[in-house]
């Protein structure tokens, strides 16, 4: 639509110039005459704004291509000589898929094969979009049966039991061995951290060098088990998870206080009980993960 709004914009610019215009498809058309309506056999009963060969441009299709602009192109747009130039554009578009359709270039495998492409993505886009809808209908369900309502109660408990945030640093390892040595290593040369880490680290690129900062039930369970029964400034590991070996360096921690902690609690649970949700659901649905072999 940019490309189009720009060659929109050139026909504007030409129309407000002084200049002789080039010939033009609706030169002859008078635009004070009433729009006519489409054939008796078309009982959609349209108005035209203009006709192309055997083709029609209704003003339905005029105004549906008008809501795609931006507001105030389209002010410029719904103007009279805004209205013309876009009626214009929309005729020369016209003439060249008409002339398109003639050459049979419609027919040819470059065409085709781009719109089977174009159909498989959308095709994509639509199954995509059907899957995260039918998630959010589940979960807004969920809501709604108060499945997962969180009362203040269960805030202060949980909050009783853990106070307080963590901060940590990690270490991504491919390999059980490669981390045993790098751990051994940072044991007695911490500062080596960033070296090490750069050198062997399999994390995604935008999690390297940054720190990680959780309450308890926020965070990989192995970890803030680690986390928690080590001082700050201690390097531990390695701890296996799906991600791979993981060494961390603890870096702080501090108490949080009730107000700013709840929200952070409410959304734990809130996992905790959709987690038990779906844990319980195995027990209908018969669910076999089978071993990938890597």
């Amino acid at each position: 639509m940019k490309q189009f709004w720009i060659s929109f914009l050139c026909l504007a610019c030409l129309a407000a110039c002084n200049k002789p215009q080039p010939a033009d498809p609706l030169a002859e058309v008078d635009f004070d005459q009433p729009a006519p309506t489409v054939p008796a056999q078309d009982q959609s009963q349209e108005v035209w704004v203009a006709q192309v060969g055997p083709e029609y441009i209704t003003r339905a299709q005029l105004d549906e291509i008008l809501e795609t602009l931006d507001p105030q192109d389209r002010a410029f747009a719904q103007t009279p000589i805004g209205q013309r130039n876009f009626i214009q554009l929309l005729v020369r578009e016209k003439l060249a898929t008409l002339d398109a359709k003639e050459k049979e270039l419609d027919k040819s495998e470059q065409y085709l094969d781009a719109l089977e492409d174009k159909r498989a993505q959308l095709t994509e886009i639509y199954q995509n979009y059907a899957r995260q809808l039918l998630l959010r209908m589940w979960d807004n369900h969920q809501h709604e049966q108060e499945a997962l309502k969180i009362t203040d109660s269960e805030i202060e408990t949980y909050f009783k039991k853990y106070p307080y945030e963590m901060t940590i640093r990690q270490i991504i390892i491919a390999d059980a061995q490669t981390a045993e040595t790098i751990l051994r290593e940072l044991k007695h040369k911490k500062n080596r951290w960033k070296e090490l880490e750069r050198q062997y680290s399999v994390a995604p690129e935008r999690s390297r060098g940054k720190e990680l900062s959780f309450m308890p039930g926020e965070f990989i369970p192995e970890l803030e088990v680690v986390a928690a029964n080590s001082p700050v400034g201690s390097v531990q590991g390695f701890v296996k998870t799906s991600q791979g070996f993981h060494i961390i360096m603890k870096t702080g921690e501090r108490r949080l206080s009730l107000k700013d902690a709840s929200p952070r609690i409410r959304t734990i649970l809130e996992n905790q009980k959709r987690d038990a949700a779906l844990d319980a659901l195995q027990n209908k649905y018969k669910v076999v993960i089978y071993e990938q072999n890597d």
